[in-house]
């Protein structure tokens, strides 16, 4: 038998890499790092080199192994150091990603830049605040771009700027208290008055004066830097304020391209679901033939749901889907009763554990 080593032939090396590449004097360069590294590395995070590059290596090709020639270095660095070289296309060079990771970064971003200006802005009209899917439609009504290289909240701050010229939104205000003694009062209502503050409640207690207001986010600077004057102080009650009482997300998601969620069903949904469902086995059990209805059996439930609407409309309920959780378990089904006997001690429960310390 032979003692040769045998090599698997269909191998390739350097294909599970992140790669680094830079052009310089007319020549590609390229290094090996390990995936999700590259971004600690810049973001000062990781500061051991090894922990990035596979091989203190450079390449003119990573994929195929190609490695880049010592004349090709000199020429391009000035040096044939590889370590040096390497600390360089990692400071300067492009991070190569492939199309569907790149397409989840932009997407993950686009959200996350969403999702803050969201948390900035009302309605200029009715002062409460946009749904996400209602700004991120926003967005692509402008034809916002993703620019990987930039922050979210900068980003954040440019579209809101772009919103505010198409569509009716504005920064929501911020909430702070004011406190000045009593001999620097006319000054400060002066400035609140310049800047359109609204005035939420005033307390004029002994020698000093306290106020809470809301104001624009972009004062708070030149506020802070009035009440330093003024030889007051201020504190931030609230980053950003919405107009109180309930709001319905489907008041905003009037738009037909965002389907809105079903409600959730409640015991009586239930109990209703299975008053029909006993009254469809009780017209089959008659000895007419005639208008006879086909009954569909849920397997998971052990029990006759009547039609096919009615039969779509159980897989939705919550009977369903708490015995479809029980049948994960090997668990035995539960009736329409016993089912919401079920869920309210599991809610019960979920009570208690939320406040126990």
């Amino acid at each position: 038998m032979s003692k040769t080593l045998v090599q698997p032939v269909g191998q390739k090396r350097l294909t599970n890499v992140a790669v680094v590449r830079l052009k310089k004097h007319g020549m590609r360069f390229e290094i090996a790092c390990y995936k999700n590294k590259v971004l600690s590395w810049r973001s000062q995070v990781e500061k051991d080199l090894d922990e990035v590059l596979q091989s203190h290596t450079v390449y003119s090709n990573v994929s195929k192994g190609i490695l880049a020639k010592s004349k090709d270095l000199i020429a391009a660095f000035g040096t044939d150091d590889q370590t040096k070289i390497c600390l360089e296309i990692l400071e300067k060079g492009e991070l190569q990603v492939a199309g569907k990771e790149r397409e989840t970064q932009f997407s993950n971003q686009f959200r996350d830049i969403a999702t803050i200006v969201m948390q900035k802005t009302v309605n200029s009209e009715t002062q409460r605040p946009y749904t996400i899917s209602m700004i991120e439609r926003l967005m692509h009504e402008i034809h916002f771009a993703v620019d990987p290289n930039s922050s979210s909240k900068k980003q954040a701050l440019e579209v809101i700027r772009e919103l505010q010229k198409h569509f009716p939104i504005k920064r929501s205000p911020m909430r702070v208290g004011l406190t000045v003694p009593e001999q620097n009062i006319s000054s400060l209502m002066e400035k609140l008055d310049a800047w359109d503050a609204s005035i939420v409640s005033k307390d004029n207690s002994g020698s000093q004066l306290s106020l809470i207001c809301e104001m624009e986010p972009g004062l708070f600077r030149d506020c802070d830097t009035l009440l330093r004057n003024l030889q007051g102080r201020l504190e931030i009650l609230a980053v950003s304020v919405h107009a109180e009482g309930d709001t319905s997300v489907d008041h905003y998601d009037d738009h037909e391209d965002v389907p809105s969620l079903p409600p959730k069903e409640s015991a009586d949904d239930v109990l209703k679901l299975s008053e029909k469902i006993e009254k469809q086995s009780l017209s089959s059990g008659n000895g007419n033939t005639e208008g006879k209805v086909k009954q569909n059996k849920c397997s998971t439930c052990n029990a006759y749901v009547g039609d096919a609407k009615q039969y779509r409309d159980h897989f939705k309920s919550d009977w369903h889907k708490h015995n479809l959780k029980r049948k994960t378990r090997q668990l035995p089904p539960l009736t329409v009763e016993e089912c919401l006997a079920d869920m309210e001690l599991d809610d019960s429960k979920a009570d208690l554990k939320e406040y126990s310390f």
